[in-house]
């Protein structure tokens, strides 16, 4: 935004230059015009002179006009030249300044456009860390269940020393175990009377 609002100043700053040099420009023309407007007048005045000294005055004031009104036009060109250069430099600068402010617009759309993605993915990674959360204590809660289901049958089995405090895995496996072997070595037990 800031970058934008230093171009469009700028733009203005040579817009102003660009409408103060056209003004010069028609003011140098109106003057030319001017110019001309004497030198007929004067052509007019002569005119009323008569026949003699319409020749010899003519000849002077027209030839000291005439190189009056050449230098003035001279200048006057010249300058126009100069005006109609620097009004083409900076209609140029203005469009580089118009060009540069419609690609910083760009940028930033694009920008925003990432943005509102960016967000779009945090948010639906938010909801999927839910859901994650969710089923995880689900899964816990199940788990538990299982576990001190698990501790209820082992611990139930005659035989088996009841717990003394909190048990951790591997104390409820071996437990298991100990039931395991036990009825395996009954088993083996059985079947060796039964084969005697």
């Amino acid at each position: 935004t800031g970058a934008i609002s230093s171009l469009q100043r700028q733009m203005e700053i040579q817009e102003s230059e660009l409408r103060r040099i056209r003004s010069e420009k028609e003011l140098l023309q109106k003057q030319l015009r001017e110019r001309e407007v004497q030198l007929q007048a004067m052509s007019d005045k002569f005119c009323s002179l008569t026949e003699e000294q319409r020749q010899e005055e003519a000849v002077v004031a027209m030839v000291e006009e005439n190189q009056n009104l050449q230098q003035v036009v001279t200048e006057q060109e010249f300058q126009l030249a100069e005006q109609n250069k620097l009004i083409s430099e900076l209609q140029g600068t203005i469009s580089q300044l118009q060009a540069e402010a419609v690609s910083t617009r760009l940028h930033l759309l694009q920008q925003k456009q990432a943005q509102r993605e960016t967000q779009s993915q945090l948010e639906a990674l938010q909801h999927a860390e839910l859901q994650t959360r969710v089923a995880l204590e689900l899964i816990s809660s199940k788990f538990e269940r299982y576990r001190n289901k698990i501790i209820q049958a082992t611990f139930s089995v005659e035989g088996i020393q009841d717990p003394q405090g909190e048990l951790t895995d591997d104390e409820v496996l071996e437990a298991m175990q100990k039931i395991f072997n036990e009825r395996t070595e009954f088993q083996q037990m059985l079947k060796n009377k039964g084969s005697r």
